[in-house]
């Protein structure tokens, strides 16, 4: 079994996990994954297909080359961003991938990330809907936080789906490992919804679920006084506690 097929199939399994609805992650046909097939070539989910039962047949392989040109292009139509990603599909028949495409991309060229999530959890949403959202997830609140989010959450101010959106995150993440001399786990997206990215699926889903939960914890903060952030100091401690980071370490092998 090659690289490809291992991460397909860790693909698909991440993927209905993440679409299960007693997760609250996503409904029908939304939220978006990938995960990098070897240098040249990514799967990315196929537009319209639901997570929640996806199979192979659900995803596309996609030229990492031809998406970097069509991202490296100054002015596209919608027209020409629809025939340029069925172009970089490879084999993939009447399928078209996710809008999204550019986005993941994007992210899949990052080091250390081979895995992709797009979701839309009702709990994150409620946060990112508000009138003060990037308050809403503003630091960490509790250590496990920390652990599976990192130090904080890239913040995207609402941009259009597709090619804007994917140049806005790349800015963002930029900015990001200027500051802290690494990928985000989690970016936040206004109106939108969230991404998780890492190594491994396990990682990924670690994430998602964490980011659920803080938003959740969050929302409920929110109703007795406020929500109060752990301290730098503290933040510090813990993302840089060793047994916290052998911690994280099993958690990216599905251990607790």
């Amino acid at each position: 079994m090659t690289v490809g097929d291992t991460r397909l199939t860790a693909l698909i399994r991440m993927s209905r996990t993440l679409g299960n609805p007693d997760n609250d992650y996503l409904i029908l046909g939304e939220g978006n994954t990938s995960a990098g097939a070897d240098d040249e070539s990514f799967f990315v989910k196929a537009s319209g297909a639901s997570l929640l039962d996806i199979a192979s047949d659900g995803f596309v392989c996609v030229s990492r080359s031809q998406v970097r040109d069509l991202l490296a292009s100054a002015t596209l139509t919608d027209g020409q961003i629809a025939q340029g990603l069925r172009d970089a599909t490879i084999d993939a028949g009447d399928l078209r991938p996710s809008v999204e495409t550019f986005l993941h991309a994007q992210l899949l060229d990052l080091p250390g990330i081979e895995f992709v999530a797009h979701t839309h959890p009702t709990a994150v949403n409620a946060l990112m809907c508000s009138r003060r959202p990037k308050e809403a997830i503003r630091g960490r609140i509790f250590p496990d936080e920390v652990v599976c989010c990192g130090p904080e959450s890239a913040w995207v101010p609402y941009t259009d789906p597709g090619l804007p959106l994917a140049h806005r995150v790349a800015e963002v993440v930029e900015q990001f490992i200027e500051r802290w001399n690494e990928p985000p786990k989690i970016i936040m997206m206004q109106n939108h919804g969230m991404i998780a990215m890492a190594e491994t699926s396990g990682e990924v889903l670690a994430a998602t679920s964490m980011a659920v939960k803080a938003a959740r914890v969050r929302l409920g903060a929110a109703a007795w006084g406020g929500i109060r952030p752990l301290t730098d100091d503290e933040l510090d401690r813990i993302y840089t506690r060793p047994d916290e980071q052998y911690r994280q370490e099993r958690l990216a092998r599905g251990g607790d």
